[in-house]
């Protein structure tokens, strides 16, 4: 290919990924006029709104949603109410408020909408980075593009989509600063040789800015939701075992006593600048004096303490029934996916010409064919790390794992199939991965490579024919309730 076409490629298929992601996302955002009440939506913008005036999160009144939703949202108190989760996520909610105003979903929504097109971007630059291919970059971005859980998620106004962003982000910076480090300890062990005999130490690096950015992102990742802080904790781990990796592949004779010097550097760059970000996020609580508890300390940090502590003991007493609670061991299964949003019209109401009725409906169901594609891909992710023991695989492997596996702790807490969207683009990574494998190497006989690729295209028409299937039950478009019902292929998908 012409060195020019190729640099055109190089671009130009990642943007036009974008921009089909943005579309998906942005089209009719505000065609639901509802706060979700079956979900915390009906919480998140009227908590923004009131931390616009505020600073904090008000109280509102029984018929606060009605009101809202009739262009009155100013009837909230200054009476501070108690909530469970950090304002981070919040204050992004109230930037598109700001912006647009609260008049309808598209100033609740769109910056939800905008981060999750942009978290299809950080993907591809991850995925370009670890398949070192254009092609395959684009393969993992269409497949989140045009995803229903992905795409449901970013056109309401909930905490998960600003998280994955967050997370992937702090992944990018991670990957940014692998490649420049392995390199530097490599050459830096090389140049201590003394003949033949290898040192006993190796470098302490503190020039890693990539390592600071990762922990900012994260830190923003917990202020979002505190699920956060185990991609924190998992990262940091996987940092220390990388090093140590290195230092031995180098020839290292400490190595392990090396890697905790080293891991105790990581720690200074990577956690206190989260710690700071997190903190920060609470700013409108500390420099106000009407929030939750703000005054149940001497001070006002001592007066947050007591609030997280307070926060947490109700995030961990969450655990009575749910009509879509589905435990983290089904969500592989995808036998409970999350129905966000419904509503029916009968046979002449709303110009409504279907007998059984009209529906709209925010389905976060995933395209059931790379759902389930993702799974195995993950388990094949797997065992080709057990073969081959490549550190992409295990940089993705951690991505599912610091993303799902926390969650297997928690047996008896309520929680829900849509928080895989948090997951979602790892499995994305791992089915990336194993696509490419089966399209063939560059140096496999050009039959296999044929044949290889001709079952890539066949999988991603069927996952694009799919997606378009699905995309009216997630989106909110009126459709019959026969239509709505074509989609039950199970029945916890109802």
């Amino acid at each position: 290919m012409d060195p020019r076409a190729q640099r055109l490629y190089r671009w130009l298929g990642l943007a036009l990924v974008v921009v089909l992601a943005g579309v998906l996302r942005l089209w009719n955002l505000a065609a639901a006029h509802d706060l979700m009440n079956q979900f915390d939506e009906t919480y998140y913008v009227k908590d923004a709104w009131s931390m616009l005036h505020l600073g904090y999160e008000g109280s509102w009144p029984s018929d606060g949603n009605a009101s809202f939703l009739s262009g009155h949202p100013d009837v909230f108190t200054s009476n501070p109410s108690f909530v469970v989760h950090p304002p981070l996520g919040k204050w992004i909610i109230t930037l598109g408020m700001l912006v647009l105003g609260p008049e309808s979903g598209w100033g609740w929504r769109i910056t939800t909408a905008l981060l999750g097109t942009a978290s299809v971007l950080v993907l591809m630059l991850i995925a370009k980075r670890l398949t070192r291919s254009t092609t395959f970059a684009v393969v993992a971005g269409l497949l989140m593009a045009v995803d229903g859980l992905a795409i449901s998620m970013s056109r309401v106004a909930l905490l998960d989509t600003s998280l994955t962003f967050f997370v992937l982000l702090a992944f990018l910076f991670v990957l940014r600063d692998r490649e420049r480090t392995m390199t530097r300890i490599a050459t830096t062990v090389a140049a201590r040789y003394d003949g033949d005999q290898p040192p006993s130490w190796g470098p302490v690096l503190w020039n890693r800015p990539w390592i600071i950015a990762a922990g900012a992102a994260l830190g923003a990742a917990s202020a979002v939701k505190w699920s956060g802080a185990w991609v924190l904790a998992g990262l940091g781990i996987y940092l220390v075992v990388t090093d140590a990796l290195a230092r031995r592949r180098a020839g290292v004779q400490f190595w392990p006593t090396d890697a905790v010097r080293q891991g105790l550097a990581t720690f200074v760059l990577f956690v206190p600048v989260a710690v700071v970000v997190y903190v920060a996020s609470w700013t409108g609580w500390l420099v106000t004096d009407g929030g939750y508890d703000r005054h149940a300390g001497g001070n006002a940090l001592q007066s947050l303490w007591l609030y997280h502590e307070a926060m947490y003991r109700s995030s961990a007493g969450i655990t009575g029934g749910h009509a879509y609670a589905s435990p983290a061991w089904q969500w592989p299964l995808l036998l409970r996916p999350t129905g966000v949003y419904w509503h029916l019209d009968a046979l002449g109401a709303n110009g409504c010409a279907a007998d059984n009725g009209c529906a709209q409906v925010i389905s976060t169901i995933p395209n059931p064919l790379v759902w389930y594609a993702g799974v195995a891909a993950v388990l094949y992710l797997a065992y080709r790390f057990v073969v081959a023991r490549d550190w992409r695989y295990a940089l993705v492997l951690t991505g599912v794992a610091v993303t799902y596996v926390p969650w297997l702790f928690l047996p008896t807490r309520t929680v829900f199939q849509f928080y895989t969207v948090l997951i979602l683009p790892f499995m994305l990574l791992a089915l990336t991965f194993a696509l490419r494998d089966i399209a063939g190497r560059p140096d496999a006989p050009s039959y296999r490579r044929l044949t290889g690729q001709r079952l890539v295209i066949v999988f991603l028409a069927v996952a694009l024919a799919l997606a378009a299937f699905w995309y009216p039950v997630i989106s909110a478009m009126d459709v019959t309730y026969d239509f709505w019902h074509l989609h039950a292929w199970m029945t916890g998908w109802i």
